[in-house]
């Protein structure tokens, strides 16, 4: 790709991840064209789909968090791990309103672009859901698809400008609920996600 049209390509990006933070994933194509001063024409030059488009933009957050989750594994706690994994991915998905449907429906969609990356961040989460329930830290009645359930419920609270403040709180009942009374002394108060304001 020439460096023009890496440019142009990275500002639309840059335009859609505001709107999508500001109205949510369904904000139409021609308000992000606008944004970005391009015609609706160029837009869908680059982005063919709303899907492509959210799949260029969301990808790399996925990647990050899944790539996060392979380094706790190995450099924290497995306790520790899950409940600051838990913590950044409530944290990423209210940052993109509705963006957990979109998540959730993509996972049981297998022409979804965004289905191998959904598929593969919640296989993230499930090992470190794993790794805690064999030392003894987390809970045995769960599994990955729980655990990706709980992250969906939680960003929809932050997203909820009633609840949005009990948030933090609510954040913290749920992963002393996941944790073992082993492991769950680790969870209060000090991982709290991220809402916004």
């Amino acid at each position: 790709m020439r460096a023009d049209a890496r440019k142009n390509r990275d500002h639309l990006l840059a335009e859609a991840g505001t709107a999508i933070t500001e109205q949510g994933v369904d904000v139409s194509l021609r308000d992000i064209a606008r944004r970005a001063d391009v015609g609706l024409a160029t837009l869908l030059r680059h982005f063919p789909t709303r899907e492509a488009l959210l799949d260029a933009l969301l990808r790399t957050s996925f990647d990050e968090l899944t790539a996060k989750a392979g380094a706790l594994e190995t450099s924290s706690s497995p306790e520790d791990a899950l409940v600051s994994w838990l913590r950044d991915c409530v944290a990423w998905t209210t940052e993109y309103r509705g963006v957990t449907l979109l998540m959730t429906a993509a996972i049981e969609d297998t022409e979804s672009a965004l289905h191998a990356s959904c598929v593969t961040l919640r296989a993230a989460g499930a090992r470190l859901l794993t790794r805690a329930q064999a030392a003894g830290m987390a809970r045995s009645d769960i599994d990955g698809t729980d655990l990706f359930a709980l992250i969906a419920m939680l960003a929809w609270l932050g997203d909820q400008p009633s609840l949005a403040p009990r948030a933090d709180h609510l954040f913290d009942v749920v992963a002393n609920a996941i944790l073992t009374s082993a492991g769950s002394s680790h969870a209060e108060g000090e991982r709290r996600p991220q809402t916004r304001s």
